[in-house]
């Protein structure tokens, strides 16, 4: 059997391999680095709807030297602060119809979450704002979908928020 899974990992190796990338373990997720930073510099444009953008890659953000150093393009994931609290986050991920709910990142296809009301639903909200949860909290994994379809999708959601 465990002759069975090296043989595997050799095809797997060898596919990798022949992918372009920027030289990290895992070339394709590495590569939503580019994704991710267009679709923050979309959302930092957005403060009609939103109260805080979050990303390493973005200018205001205090982690960005940090991010230049260890990691390459950044990162896929992101986060951000829907106006309106609870409700709007809620009906914010409610409204999305390419980017999936999940409770984990790192996934291929582009994935949300709003803590306040899914993982940290038991919590009260003077808690979740003590280690920086806010009621209007979404964390957006970026997946292998076209960037301008993220936007896009985003982009009705928040209209949709704001109602």
């Amino acid at each position: 059997v465990s002759d069975i899974f090296e043989a595997q990992r050799e095809v797997i190796r060898g596919r990798l391999a022949d992918l372009p990338h920027t030289g990290g373990p895992l070339p394709v997720i590495c590569r939503s680095g580019a994704r991710s930073q267009k679709v923050a510099e979309y959302l930092f444009t957005r403060d009609d709807v939103l109260d805080d953008v979050r990303y390493p890659g973005l200018p205001s953000s205090p982690y960005g030297d940090l991010a230049e150093k260890y990691l390459s393009g950044a990162s896929g994931v992101l986060t951000i602060d829907v106006k309106g609290g609870r409700e709007a986050g809620v009906k914010f991920m409610d409204s999305l119809e390419l980017i999936s709910r999940q409770v984990h990142v790192a996934d291929a296809r582009s994935c949300v979450l709003h803590p306040a009301s899914t993982t940290h639903r038991q919590v009260p909200d003077d808690q979740l704002e003590s280690v920086g949860i806010t009621p209007g909290l979404v964390r957006i994994s970026v997946g292998l979908e076209n960037a301008d379809d993220i936007i896009a999708d985003i982009e009705q959601a928040l209209a949709k928020a704001a109602e």
